[in-house]
């Protein structure tokens, strides 16, 4: 039998429903997973056992009584520490934010709509300082390793939620996503990772990084990712950019009879226009991931979609939400925070509000490029990442000709530019046993089209094996 903390969300459910198992118990296995994984991978910030095993104990109480408080009654969630949790203080990995004088009385959109449906909080992840690169490690919480190499990195900036999930420490995490953040980790950490449309999960408090940042789910599989989303889409007020509701569910988008990728138009891009070198191995497992959709019915097309590589509008873009999230610190303070966000935070504070404004036109223009290209194309198919991870505690690899960590992954932030949805499924692992990730990207609001695609790529055995030995 499948260890407990193997099951997915799907299968906890199940489980629950028919009495075989109970939240309790499923807790109780998460938490001593946790017990077992922290020391080495160091995935968790907060962790809350007491607790989780009270909220357990309610929602065991409830499916005894045949009233389970919603579709995620009792199945064990963490949250990663940029997000607010009720009841715990949210860091956000910055020796800057001191938790002393506050209430911590409020839960975030995503978290509030899973303590509607009777989730279990088992904890908070590790995040980067503000979640501002694409690592894990923070002046607070130290380094978070990959779940294949602890020595390697787990990406970011949501490597804990991404390490905790491919480790069994619960099949549910929240991530959040401004330039590849819930992609890079999903891909390094062999699990999947949702970047929604932007508005499609509500936000509160509002990013500094503004309309790049989105919430997403970081499960093992489309199936959970599919169930999740339709809890956190949940409308609510704090975020007026917020998009109306989806108008159906995500889960029933997976159905069978759904169609799966029979007859999708799928664009094919390499190394989407040349922005990186593709390492060879990487590439042979997209390659697979490809030819895979094609047997399984799609249209495959290689082709590019043209555009030129938007990085230095990006980094005008983020390097000021940056300066803006420490522009209230003072001198003391500033000191304190991690070196390499000082440095983004000094070049995006030099910027004008012109140079700004140019940014947003070379975003429009992209926006307008890939809303023309998804008029012939249901599907963009790239590698999440032209490389496996890397070292643990460094922002680039060592011997990069690259300073900053958008160097290494060109193909996740330019789908923030745009705010389409974009997926990450693993596809394979390394000759060094390192996971790879297959990159799908929807046209705006096709959410539901990616988690069936991503879906019917799970059904047909692509993340077969892809585990870590731990497990």
């Amino acid at each position: 039998m499948t260890d407990i903390h193997n099951l997915t969300a799907v299968q906890l459910i199940e489980r629950y429903a028919s009495g075989e198992l109970s939240p309790v118990e499923a807790t109780r296995a998460v938490l001593h997973r946790i017990e077992q994984i922290q020391p080495e991978v160091n995935a968790f910030s907060r962790v809350d056992a007491e607790g989780a095993l009270r909220q357990a104990e309610e929602s065991a109480e409830r499916w005894r009584r045949g009233a389970p408080a919603g579709l995620l009654d009792g199945v064990p969630v963490s949250v990663k520490d940029i997000l607010l949790l009720r009841g715990a203080p949210t860091l956000r990995g910055s020796r800057t934010v001191r938790p002393e004088g506050r209430a911590w009385d409020e839960d975030a959109p995503s978290v509030a709509r899973l303590r509607e449906h009777g989730a279990v909080f088992v904890g908070k992840t590790t995040t980067p300082e503000f979640g501002w690169k694409g690592v894990t490690d923070s002046p607070v919480y130290g380094v978070t390793g990959n779940p294949y190499a602890p020595q390697r990195t787990a990406g970011g900036s949501s490597g804990g939620s991404a390490a905790a999930v491919a480790l069994g420490a619960g099949p549910l995490s929240l991530g959040t996503d401004g330039g590849g953040s819930v992609r890079i980790p999903a891909a390094f950490c062999g699990i999947f990772a949702l970047k929604p449309t932007y508005g499609r999960v509500p936000l509160y408090p509002a990013s500094a990084f503004g309309t790049l940042a989105h919430v997403g789910p970081m499960t093992r599989d489309a199936a959970d990712a599919a169930l999740l989303m339709d809890v956190i889409s949940g409308p609510d007020w704090r975020d007026w950019s917020q998009l109306a509701p989806s108008g159906g569910g995500f889960q029933e988008a997976l159905a069978p009879g759904g169609g799966g990728v029979d007859g999708l138009r799928v664009a094919y891009s390499p190394a989407l226009g040349g922005a990186a070198a593709v390492d060879p191995e990487v590439a042979a497992a997209v390659r697979r991931a490809v030819d895979l959709l094609a047997e399984l019915g799609a249209v495959v097309e290689e082709i590019d979609p043209g555009f030129e590589d938007p990085v230095e509008a990006f980094h005008t873009l983020w390097f000021s939400g940056a300066a803006r999230v420490v522009q209230p610190l003072g001198a003391e303070d500033r000191e304190l925070l991690d070196p390499g966000l000082r440095e983004i935070c000094a070049q995006g504070a030099s910027y004008s509000a012109l140079d700004y404004l140019a940014a947003v036109d070379v975003r429009m223009a992209l926006g307008h490029a890939m809303g023309r290209f998804h008029s012939a194309y249901d599907l963009l198919v790239t590698p999440t990442l032209p490389i496996t991870a890397f070292e643990a505690g460094v922002e680039v690899p060592k011997g990069s000709e690259h300073t900053r960590w958008t160097g290494w992954t060109p193909f996740t932030y330019p789908f923030n530019l745009t705010q389409q949805p974009a997926a990450s499924v693993p596809c394979g692992l390394s000759g060094a046993g390192l996971p790879i990730g297959v990159q799908l990207v929807g046209a705006r609001h096709a959410d539901a089209l990616v988690l069936r695609a991503a879906h019917a790529l799970f059904e047909a055995g692509l993340a077969d094996g892809v585990r870590p030995a731990a497990t």
